[in-house]
């Protein structure tokens, strides 16, 4: 055998086994996915229980104090002054949602929601899980003009928290009942997108989005012409960032529609992708600091004198029975009338009490609840007499209890 020959076989053998490697990857990612989310969970819980403990000790001055510590960051004359709360609500979180829009991205062109037929049942259930706990939250509140403001807190599903109680059931959760959980939640997430989009955004400064629709002009020209550089479009996106911030359109969104802007395949390096690599870099950050810090900075609720009367308060008890109640009956009845008129079927390996158990699960809002309720009350600018935190607290955890011990149930160990 010549020379060339062997060159080129080996070759031959190098670009097959590159191929495999890349389709192994794409086949893997779902599972590093859910192992890495479940894991962050388990954090979540952790960085809650902290709070909680911070707030209703001797420390909670300290935790206050921190929260409310004045950070500055300035270039020339331009000074961007905020609270350490709301630079981590406003800035960490933007890369938190950075990350939920490379994900659906991703899922929409080759993941599970690639394939219409894997779309419809979790993408109903959303809807149901969504409109439901809103509707529960409204019967409550539907008297208050101010309180009315939170209805679409109860309409989040938290993936982290969830996955990371369903990853204490250990292997005997089928890989269908996770994926369809994280389905649902995206479609959560792209419908809490909308809502923050559409409902909590403040009065509008043209010069502001003038400079977003600039930007956003610049990265289609960069999409158009093929470059890929990762820095040059982290640089728009903070300069996105900035202007969203000052415009009224809250600027976590600026990370969303960054993110599409970030191409799945090389035209350069065959079987690169800058959204899968970049997405890879970022879940360990978002998953194990960036979410916790939120919930440490967000959930220190101080429980001294709550009673009866805070309880049944109309905005915590319409969140925790939205969630709690509303989140499974909507997941629930919507995918089962979908799955009666024969319209999809059931994930392989789902039964119908493990389908109101994942639906149960759903009901852990937690991170995202949290974020849609600073937003529907930061802006009244009021002190108010209840904190939408209880029934977040307390729904998500009667959820997870619920979902935790129907799948525990009906699941068969392997």
């Amino acid at each position: 055998m010549s020379v060339r020959n062997s060159v080129a076989i080996a070759a031959m053998d190098s670009r097959k086994a590159e191929e495999e490697e890349v389709s192994e990857t794409r086949g893997n990612f779902m599972m590093r996915f859910l192992r890495m989310e479940a894991a962050g969970g388990i954090l979540l819980m952790l960085a809650t229980l902290l709070a909680l403990a911070m707030a209703n000790s001797p420390l909670e001055r300290m935790y206050s104090l921190l929260l409310s510590l004045p950070l500055t960051v300035g270039l020339g004359e331009f000074l961007l002054s905020k609270p350490l709360l709301l630079w981590i609500n406003d800035g960490l979180m933007a890369v938190f949602f950075f990350l939920i829009g490379l994900e659906l991205k991703r899922e929409l062109l080759e993941g599970e929601l690639a394939n219409p037929r894997n779309i419809l049942l979790p993408g109903i259930g959303a809807v149901g899980g969504m409109l439901i706990p809103a509707l529960i939250y409204l019967l409550f509140n539907r008297a208050d003009e101010i309180a009315v403001q939170g209805w679409a807190i109860p309409a989040a599903t938290d993936i982290a928290f969830a996955l990371g109680i369903l990853s204490l059931l250990g292997s005997r959760v089928p890989t269908s009942i996770k994926v369809f959980l994280t389905s649902l939640a995206i479609f959560d997430d792209v419908g809490a997108i909308l809502i923050i989009a559409l409902f909590y955004t403040d009065k509008l400064l043209l010069m502001p989005l003038a400079i977003v629709g600039l930007v956003l002009l610049v990265l289609l020209f960069l999409r158009w012409r093929g470059v890929e550089s990762i820095p040059l479009h982290l640089l728009l996106g903070a300069l996105m960032w900035v202007a969203m911030l000052k415009s009224g359109v809250h600027a976590t969104l600026a990370g969303v529609l960054l993110a599409f802007f970030i191409p799945l395949a090389s035209r350069h390096r065959k079987g690169y992708s800058p959204l899968r690599s970049l997405e890879h870099r970022l879940h360990g950050p978002v998953a194990y600091a960036i979410l916790p810090i939120f919930a440490f900075a967000n959930a220190g609720l101080a429980l001294g004198g709550v009673g009866l009367q805070e309880l049944l308060h109309p905005v915590p008890a319409g969140i925790a029975l939205g969630l709690f109640a509303g989140k499974q009956l909507g997941v629930f009845l919507f995918t089962a009338v979908v799955v009666l008129l024969k319209w999809a079927t059931l994930p392989r390996g789902m039964s119908w009490s493990s389908l109101y158990g994942t639906a149960a699960l759903a009901g852990v809002g937690f991170t995202m609840s949290l974020f849609i309720g600073s937003l529907a009350f930061e802006r009244t600018g009021m002190d108010l007499l209840f904190d939408e935190r209880l029934g977040i607290l307390l729904g998500s955890l009667l959820s997870g209890l619920l979902g935790y011990f129907v799948l525990r149930r009906s699941l068969r160990a392997v």
